[in-house]
């Protein structure tokens, strides 16, 4: 059985992630308060921020962006959904 959390992006208990996704205090934190779904949401947002900031995996200042845009996207004031969001209809 999953392990379940009550996710701070959602608002609702989902199940959590399975691995810490960073090996520092936040990714112990979205351990510990971010669903499954959420973490999938963040991939597609990571993809748009990559690329709108036209980061390099090779550049060091790339994680202290990625970590800081993560921090805004799961717990900053307004990262929490309106109550009646509904995701787009998944891709066949």
């Amino acid at each position: 059985m999953a392990r379940m959390v009550m996710c701070k992006k959602l608002g609702k208990e989902l199940p959590g992630l399975a691995y810490k996704p960073f090996n520092n205090d936040l990714g112990q934190r979205i351990y510990d308060s971010i669903s499954q779904d959420a973490w999938k949401m963040w991939l597609e947002h990571f993809k748009m921020v990559m690329n709108e900031y036209r980061l390099s995996p090779a550049d060091p200042r790339t994680n202290e962006i990625l970590f800081q845009q993560a921090e805004q996207f799961f717990f900053s004031a307004g990262a929490q959904l309106p109550p009646d969001f509904q995701p787009p209809p998944a891709k066949g």
